[in-house]
């Protein structure tokens, strides 16, 4: 029989902290990878793999605190601990590709599509396999209307977050970014959701293996959250982060040629002399 399924078991609760939480890891990414186009190469990759890092955090959090406030009437639901950190692990993986390419290869047309391409799969990828690690008494199916218009959210989405990344240097309008991702990030879970169909099967009780929501994901969550607060606090305390500009530094041999020489004159003097004579 099919399965009464409920996505808001606790009302606003969990949508909200849901987005809030997505809202945290795309402002700490998409600053991270602005840092990472105003610092040296030696420190490029650093920060692009922490705004990776960043990212997936955040949209893993988000899933699993949207995933506390599903609830199927007829069924238990469990979770396979295996399945859950490995879907963190391609969320991180598979957007920090979109990332690298965005930080190395800039925002061509053609690179700005193959990077969105690669992070809205890692998104869209990181929220189906976190719902194959649900266990339940019964089969979970998808309306492929729903799945594809999901994923195509994910990738605008993320185009959209790399464009705005690499290409405003405002703190607030890159705030406003971070936002509108969350809203995106949020609807496209919340699209995949809507395609959800559980099919219960006859027997009751049950014997399939798994943890309860609140006894997995509840302590599995607290890592990522640190890690996003600790974020936090390197953007607070990076300046460079938090205005995203900063003057262009001298050309390093036109520096110590000065150096070398303060009372050298410069070639245009040197020129306007000879036309003197």
């Amino acid at each position: 029989m099919d399965g009464t399924v409920d996505g808001f078991r606790y009302g606003a609760v969990t949508p909200v902290a849901a987005y809030l939480m997505a809202c945290l890891g795309g402002a700490l990414g998409l600053r991270c990878i602005v840092r990472s186009l105003l610092d040296a190469q030696s420190w490029k990759a650093g920060w692009l793999a922490l705004g990776a890092a960043a990212i997936g955090c955040g949209i893993w959090t988000m899933h699993f605190i949207a995933m506390i406030g599903f609830h199927v009437e007829e069924t238990r639901v469990r979770y396979d601990a295996a399945t859950t950190v490995l879907s963190l692990v391609v969320a991180v993986a598979v957007v920090g590709v979109g990332v690298f390419i965005v930080g190395y290869r800039g925002t061509g047309g053609v690179t700005l599509a193959v990077a969105g391409a690669f992070t809205g799969l890692g998104v869209a990828g990181m929220h189906y396999l976190g719902m194959a690690a649900m266990r339940l008494n019964g089969e979970v199916g998808y309306d492929p209307v729903g799945v594809a218009l999901s994923v195509l959210i994910a990738v605008g989405a993320a185009t959209a977050a790399l464009w705005s990344a690499v290409t405003i240097r405002g703190f607030l309008t890159s705030l406003g970014a971070s936002l509108v991702m969350g809203v995106a990030v949020s609807g496209m879970h919340y699209t995949g959701m809507a395609a959800v169909s559980v099919h219960v099967h006859d027997s009751t009780g049950g014997t399939w293996a798994g943890d309860s929501p609140t006894s997995l994901l509840l302590p599995m969550l607290l890592g990522p959250v640190v890690f996003l607060l600790l974020a936090g606090v390197v953007v607070m305390f990076d300046p460079l982060l938090v205005l995203g500009e900063r003057s262009p530094a001298p050309r390093p041999e036109a520096s110590a040629a000065n150096s070398a020489d303060p009372h050298r004159p410069s070639w245009r003097a040197s020129a306007s002399r000879t036309r003197k004579r």
